[in-house]
């Protein structure tokens, strides 16, 4: 893979040059049509009397115009879509250089009862979730945070192999979220499949051919008017009759049309969206058994969608006063196609659901594969079976500064439990972060920002940002105890979690915390838990003398000249060195 940066760079300028250079071509073919217009018309003027020559070239001339018109309407959607691809090259290299914190935070999907969103900054202003996010669509931007708090530990390879495969197909990721972004649509998937899921059909087979032959007798009817066979009146008693009949259906008919108006722009854009999907061949196992997801035996789902999309057109058609009075008139026109809408329900409904889920799965999975292009440096975790929980070399936190970011390396066994000590601002709860990450990361099947990694597949429980509720009438302690205790009891039902813990009890004097903090660690080493707590109590550290499964582990600060020093270094052993009272005097506060 070529250099990230350099690709959006040369991506950025093709787009923009081929946006001006169609800008020209829709130019000339205004003039072309307006040409066309005024050669028309001086036609019809000098032929007029010759009506029947006349009537050749305005007919020409219109066949023309709306030709041209066509062609620029084409061209003016291309310029559209490379403008939009322009912008997405230039929001990467923003992105690429620390701009990114005006993006869609995703602070909603904060959720203080889930395992960890809460607490690992997956969410938020500078979240990992506001880094990574390229989805187009709503539903991909919930299929992408469903995976993301997933905690799933299966087929892990899987989705690594799928996240390979797209992020070697940079183009055609962009090309699919151009596409998406050229549709904007107001209502949900969602709401659109409960509405298809519920609808109950009124016309039938019969009502249907009775449109046909009713069109065909107003035909006769307006023929043997014209040519003076039956009086012309007749023909405006018929267009009562056919009115009469469409009023019948008129309320349910109506109920129908401002359904399908919600869906047509959703229906539109992931039709242009299955087609991307259709067109590509995947290797990838996942992407295969989506793909296969929307294969049909006669046409593809692109094509029933859009056949759809015309249908809707169709029936929209109503919406015009000429055409409503006329159209219902004569042909019973939104009988006719109110019942193709119902058919196509009746057929496809069920499948619909399967079809918009493999768009939002390969919107969620492009930003995936996003990432991973982008961060080519990092590894995919070896997947183990050994009972090494993580062995990773110089593991770091994927948000930070390559070039300031401090690497450590890291060995965690199964069923061990390390507890970190270290000063203030040292480097642990970014360490505990780096950690969370890394389960998170390679559980969903990206690549985690370490030289080499082993992994042994492990779901991750966290307690590090509890917070009082004035609404639930519960302090700020019994909020963290509820947490713990939440902690244990899923620990108890199932031991393969992942147990991070930043500095608990702190709602509490410290000789109560240092005994309550030791008599939860022993817990969690009797229920054979693994994990990291870190801790500023010292004491704590001495149950490594008493367990085998604790291990002490610290982040070192040194004073030198009267300034603060951090290597932010993960080092065996206990912490010596506090800084609270030095960055007290330093910060002249006492």
């Amino acid at each position: 893979m070529q250099n990230p940066n350099s690709f959006y760079k040369e991506q950025l300028e093709k787009h923009k040059a081929e946006s001006k250079r169609i800008y020209k071509q829709m130019g000339l073919y205004s003039l072309l049509r307006l040409s066309i217009f005024v050669i028309a018309a001086f036609g019809v003027y000098l032929t007029f009397q010759k009506w029947q020559i006349a009537t050749i070239i305005a007919v020409i001339g219109i066949a023309v115009f709306l030709f041209l018109l066509s062609r620029y309407t084409d061209l003016k959607a291309k310029r559209f879509l490379h403008k939009r691809l322009a912008i997405i090259n230039e929001e990467e290299l923003k992105i690429a250089s620390g701009d990114f914190h005006n993006r869609p935070s995703g602070l909603q999907f904060q959720n203080p009862k889930h395992y960890y969103s809460l607490d690992i900054d997956l969410f938020g202003k500078g979240s990992f979730f506001q880094f990574i996010n390229r989805t187009t669509i709503k539903e991909g931007t919930e299929t992408l945070v469903k995976h993301l708090l997933a905690n799933n530990i299966s087929n892990i390879e899987n989705r690594q192999e799928a996240v390979k495969e797209l992020a070697a197909l940079p183009e055609w990721r962009q090309h699919y979220s151009g596409v998406a972004q050229g549709v904007e649509i107001e209502h949900s998937a969602n709401s659109i499949i409960k509405w298809l899921k519920d609808y109950q059909p009124f016309l039938n087979t019969t009502l249907y051919w009775l449109t046909i032959s009713f069109s065909v007798a107003s035909v006769a009817v307006l023929f043997l008017g014209v040519m003076e066979i039956i009086p012309i009146k007749y023909a405006g008693y018929w267009l009562l009759l056919g009115l009469a009949i469409t009023g019948k259906y008129l309320k349910k008919i109506n109920n129908v049309a401002q359904n399908t108006e919600k869906t047509k722009d959703t229906f539109r854009q992931y039709a242009l969206l299955l087609e991307q999907i259709e067109q590509k061949e995947f290797t990838s196992q996942l992407l295969k058994a989506q793909q296969q997801k929307i294969q049909s035996k006669s046409l593809k789902a692109s094509q029933i969608f859009s056949k759809f999309s015309k249908t809707l057109d169709a029936l929209d058609n109503r919406n015009n006063f000429i055409s409503a009075i006329f159209g219902n008139g004569y042909l019973l026109w939104d009988i006719r196609q109110t019942y193709h809408v119902e058919q196509w329900i009746s057929t496809y409904a069920d499948k619909v659901e399967d079809w918009f889920e493999v768009v939002t799965f390969f919107d969620a999975f492009n930003s995936l594969g996003n990432y991973a292009y982008n961060h080519q440096q990092f590894t995919y975790p070896i997947i183990t079976k050994q009972n090494t929980t993580i062995t990773a070399k110089e593991l770091g936190h994927p948000l930070l500064n390559s070039e300031k970011r401090i690497d450590s390396n890291l060995k965690l066994n199964e069923e061990q439990f390390f507890i970190i000590t270290g000063a203030n601002m040292a480097g642990k709860s970014t360490f505990l972060r780096t950690v969370a990450l890394h389960i998170v990361m390679a559980n969903v099947g990206l690549p985690v920002c370490a030289k080499q990694s082993k992994y042994k597949p492990i779901k991750l429980i966290t307690s590090m940002r509890t917070t009082d509720s004035l609404t639930d009438d519960s302090s700020y302690f019994f909020s963290e105890l509820t947490r713990l205790k939440f902690v244990v009891d899923t620990i108890e039902k199932d031991k393969n979690y992942f147990v991070i813990l930043d500095e608990i009890l702190k709602g509490t004097n410290s000789t109560d915390k240092a005994i309550g903090s030791r008599k939860f660690v022993e817990k969690l080493v009797k229920l054979n838990a693994t994990g990291i707590i870190a801790t500023h109590d010292l004491s704590l550290t001495k149950i490594e003398v008493e367990l085998e499964a604790v291990k002490n582990y610290f982040f070192d600060a040194e004073i030198i000249n009267d300034e603060l020093f951090f290597d932010y270094k993960l080092k065996q052993g206990v912490c010596q060195n506090m800084n609270a009272s030095f960055l007290l005097k330093k910060m002249d506060i006492v």
